[in-house]
């Protein structure tokens, strides 16, 4: 008897700008997830409490009763995970959306890659691995090989030694080779806090894992800091 396939995640896109919530909900159909999407907060509340959702992403201005107003009510009765969605990205507004109950939080303007990453790293983490990539084990690019079981770096056959921390966030951005990582997002998954701009504890790690690599061998510029975005592997 052939076995049933795996169940898709239920997402909730609270968005009113209708056309960034359809450029979501079609970005993430298009990554196996089934979506519901919604334009202002009244209805959205109302969906989140009448259906079973496995994420909201949830826009913070939103007309009639805004994101934080509905995941006040939302938490009342409901732990479904949140991510919320804001053109404002003061730490105050994150802090404050933090405490009351919001799982993650990107800023606007984002792109749609790390949306993407971040939604699947919440997702790991509530409903187990539905990372629809299937991270492999081992990676190769060029001369450069990892090895995630063994934390194990080599560059033309060299060995490369890396903390854990180094190792975590040379694969993550090893991984999404070419592809810009911000740096909060980077903290949460490498570091496993929030990002603070006063913090510079990611381009200590950033620095010491280019000069390792430079030694070995590899070319500097391969992996690089973007200035006001993130880091990447060329």
């Amino acid at each position: 008897m052939a076995s049933a396939a795996p169940r898709r995640p239920h997402i909730l896109v609270v968005e009113d700008d209708q056309t960034l919530n359809g450029q979501i909900a079609s970005l993430l159909e298009s990554k196996g997830y089934r979506t519901c999407q919604c334009y202002e907060g009244e209805v959205a509340l109302l969906s989140a409490l009448g259906q079973h959702f496995d994420l909201i992403l949830l826009d913070v201005l939103l007309p009639k009763l805004n994101g934080f107003d509905v995941l006040d009510r939302l938490r009342k009765t409901r732990q479904t995970p949140v991510m919320m969605l804001t053109a404002c990205g003061a730490e105050e507004e994150r802090i404050l959306g933090y405490r009351r109950g919001a799982d993650d939080y990107v800023p606007k303007p984002f792109g749609f890659t790390e949306l993407m990453l971040r939604i699947d790293a919440l997702l790991r983490r509530t409903l187990g691995n539905t990372d629809q990539r299937g991270d492999p084990n081992e990676l190769t690019l060029g001369s450069l090989k990892l090895d995630r079981g063994n934390l194990d770096v080599r560059h033309n056959g060299v060995p490369i030694a890396l903390t854990p921390i180094q190792f975590r966030l040379l694969w993550s951005l090893a991984l999404h080779q070419g592809e810009v990582l911000s740096k909060p997002y980077l903290y949460q998954l490498v570091l496993e806090r929030e990002f603070s701009r006063y913090d510079r504890s990611l381009d200590m790690h950033l620095s010491r894992v280019r000069r390792k690599l430079t030694m070995a061998g590899m070319a500097a510029d391969r992996l690089q800091t973007v200035h006001g975005k993130g880091y990447c592997f060329l």
